[in-house]
This record gives C-alpha cells, sequence and structure tokens, in this order.
C-alpha cells in the first residue's frame, strides 16, 4: 500500500490517531477475519490503548465518510476494530505473514525510530468533524 493510502487509512476516533482492521489487514496481506482472529487470541497483547471497537455512533459516522462500494458496506456486520499506533506496531508480532514478519524484523532492527517513522505515517483525518 502506498505511502499516500497510509495517510489516508488514519482517522481520529475519541481523539486517537487510529487505522481500521480491514485497512490494516490489507497492509498486512492477510483477511480481515485473519487479524481479528489473531488479535482475539492475544487480547493481553492489545490494551484499550492499543486497540478499541467502534461504537454505534463512530461505527455509521466512518461509513458515511468513507468511500466504498454498497457491497462493502453490506458486509460490515460487526463494528470494526480500530488499532492506534501502539496497536499497529504489536499487530506485527502476531500475524503470520510475509509482510508482518517483514514489519517486525524491520521494527526491531530499527527500534530506536519506529516511533519517529510511525508517528510521521500516523497524520490525522479528522472523523468527528
Amino acid at each position: 500500500m502506498p505511502h499516500e493510502n497510509i495517510i489516508d487509512r488514519i482517522f481520529i476516533i475519541r481523539g486517537k490517531k487510529v487505522m481500521v482492521d480491514r485497512d490494516l489487514a490489507n497492509l498486512y496481506g492477510v483477511e480481515t477475519r485473519t487479524l481479528n482472529q489473531a488479535v482475539r487470541r492475544n487480547d493481553k497483547r492489545f490494551p484499550s490503548d492499543f486497540m478499541f471497537q467502534m461504537n454505534k455512533q463512530e461505527f455509521e459516522n466512518w461509513k458515511s465518510q468513507i468511500v466504498i462500494s454498497n457491497k462493502e458496506k453490506m458486509g460490515l456486520r460487526k463494528h470494526p476494530l480500530v488499532f492506534t499506533e501502539l496497536g499497529v506496531a504489536m499487530l506485527s508480532s502476531v500475524l503470520n505473514s510475509e509482510r508482518a514478519i517483514h514489519v517486525n524484523w524491520v521494527s526491531k532492527q530499527n527500534n530506536s525510530d519506529r516511533r519517529a517513522k510511525l508517528a510521521q505515517v500516523m497524520k490525522p483525518v479528522n472523523m468527528l468533524a
């Protein structure tokens, strides 16, 4: 996923910069259900400052602001999980995909500047405006 597309996928919800599970699944090269299963199996690694589930109002607001087809909207049965910068980094350690393994390896190699790089990418798109 190009850098510009990643920036477009960052939203502000509850005052936090977050990315939605389906976008992160795409980024890491896994299905959304696979990502969510990995998170549920490792729930102790994802406290509320790493990840939370959108409530009804947040979900409706998000759906109205993103550009997706009606077919894709119809497939949204559950309110998505959203991940903060810390949650995005943690995902790379619980997913078993080539991209996730690479991201985890790179983050360990570049631990000192990982936060700066992630913070640079995590530019907001305000959803509650």
